[in-house]
């Protein structure tokens, strides 16, 4: 399990970011400069796995202000893997988006190669890391200043006064950095599209084929609106509701979680026997909630790290994602049990990574990515954020009888777009259009739910859904990350990328149907 990962099922909720044109509109004016000299060489040392592979990088310029084409530009990093003739001819190039949003992306295409298969060696798979983020002409924030040593004893309230200051704060470091007031109300997903097209264009190319999962599956979209005629084969793995704002789509996950942990509790208590959590379902979770409520009035500390309520539930937010990762969420329940009585714990393999990160300078890099498209983006108020404070108090308060564990989390102010004022003036995104897509969605996903691939399937007249029957966030090659595979999925979309065949009706493919 990638510990970043962890930041993004918090903070990065994959959610339709930007403007975009009406259906009927004409296609958005190609990306410029697109006539420009790559210079190709190795990747930067960092990235190890790029320069085995054989992978050269380059960087491409783009307009900051793509309505400004001859003003200020911005470079986007970008990494290839040329298509192998020997082994079929050449379709063209394929990008990708790991999701986040704040995702770094240069190496994204290279992660799918094992599950392409052949399909990979007809393509040249590009990687690129969007605007503002990784090598791609990076935005930073002022430092934050260190934190009072919090009290041993603490409040909800004051867990909330506290997000509230967090966040109230790192809209202000952000904004007064450098040049950051300038360059924040470009950092757009209908931008990062815009930045794929130039993309396309540098490289000589017609047409772009696409994967996308989470926030990616959304960028995807969103180009398929923009450039209708410049999309190739493109796939949306674990899409959002197109109608809905971003504060929407955090709450939706609310009620999906809480089902998942009804069925880790099912779990949990047949599994009695090694974690002593409860032998029945409703035991299960009256410990977890004990553990949450003791947290509320007294952080859990393990290995040297606070753990409040909000943060322990962002933790189970995680971990609740998969089926395959149920062991590991019962082990790491038993160790915060445990520590809470003040007993000695050595944290468990996932937990300890989560605790690393936690402590670590990337947790602050990663929420900033995020918070750059989820704030600026979508026009004013920015991704329908709310602006009093008091309205995330309400929610929270509100949510806990249908949603005790996770309602706190989904409705809180996890991210600093109350206060964002750097926002882009572009308004909402209207999807609506016939492209062929092929999109992927896991029937009990409970980051994106169901329902919000469902209205995007409605509005893309011209995709085809494949619905995996399994709790997941993202579909296709999950054998990569570990978990079990889907394999009529992952066939949909290699024979798709192979030979642009889109399964004649939308298809449902089996879980395992495995008592992990």
């Amino acid at each position: 399990m990638r510990v970043t990962s962890l930041v993004t099922a918090g903070l990065g909720l994959t959610c339709l970011l930007a403007g975009s044109v009406p259906a009927s509109a004409t296609p958005a004016a190609p990306a410029s400069p697109v006539h420009q000299r790559l210079v190709w060489g190795p990747c930067s040392p960092q990235q190890r796995e790029l320069n085995e592979a054989g992978a050269q990088c380059t960087k491409v310029t783009v307009p900051l202000d793509h309505s400004d084409p001859g003003g200020p530009t911005i470079r986007i990093a970008v990494s290839r893997i040329t298509a192998d003739p020997a082994h079929g001819e050449r379709r063209g190039i394929l990008l990708s988006n790991p999701g986040g949003p704040g995702g770094t992306g240069l190496d994204s295409t290279l992660q799918l190669r094992p599950a392409l298969k052949d399909v990979a060696d007809r393509y040249d798979l590009i990687g690129f890391d969007p605007r503002f983020l990784g090598e791609s002409t990076p935005i930073a924030c002022d430092p934050a200043a260190p934190t009072p040593t919090p009290g041993p004893t603490t409040t909800r309230r004051q867990d909330f006064e506290q997000s509230v200051r967090s966040a109230r704060d790192t809209a202000r470091r952000c904004r007064e950095h450098g040049d950051n007031a300038r360059l924040l109300p470009h950092a757009t997903t209908r931008n990062v599209a815009r930045d794929m097209d130039a993309i396309r264009a540098a490289l000589g190319e017609r047409r772009l084929s696409y994967y996308g999962v989470s926030y990616g599956a959304d960028l995807g979209a969103v180009y398929t609106q923009m450039f209708p005629r410049r999309a190739d084969r493109v796939v949306l793995d674990s899409s959002t509701d197109p109608t809905a704002t971003q504060y929407e789509l955090f709450q939706r996950a609310g009620k999906p979680l809480e089902e998942a942990l009804d069925a880790w509790a099912g779990w949990a208590a047949r599994h009695d026997g090694t974690y002593r959590l409860g032998r029945t379902p409703s035991r299960v979770r009256s410990n977890v909630q004990r553990l949450l409520d003791g947290a509320e009035r007294r952080p859990v500390t393990v290995s040297g790290i606070r753990l409040d309520a909000p943060l322990l539930r962002l933790v189970l937010r995680q971990l609740i994602q998969h089926e395959e990762y149920d062991p590991a969420l019962a082990g790491t329940v038993r160790d915060l049990i445990d520590a809470a009585a003040g007993r000695p714990v050595e944290p468990g393999p996932e937990l300890a990574a989560m605790l690393e990160l936690l402590a670590s300078p990337e947790l602050a890099d990663s929420m900033l990515g995020g918070a750059l498209f989820m704030c600026g983006d979508r026009g004013w108020p920015a991704g329908g954020w709310p602006k009093n404070p008091e309205t995330y108090w309400k929610n929270m308060e509100r949510s806990r009888t249908a949603q005790p564990v996770f309602g706190p989390l989904v409705n809180g102010m996890m991210a600093p777009c109350a206060f964002w004022r750097s926002t882009s003036g572009e308004p909402a995104t209207v999807i609506g259009n016939d492209v062929p897509v092929l999109m992927l969605q896991a029937r009990r996903d409970n980051n994106v739910p169901y329902e919000g691939a469902l209205a995007l399937h409605h509005r893309l007249t011209g995709s085809r859904l494949v619905t995996a029957d399994i709790r997941s966030h993202g579909v296709y090659g999950r054998g990569l990350g570990g978990l079990t595979p889907v394999p009529c999925a992952d066939g949909a979309v290699n024979d798709y990328l192979r030979d642009g065949t889109l399964p004649g009706t939308d298809l449902t493919c089996p879980g395992t149907g495995e008592d992990r």
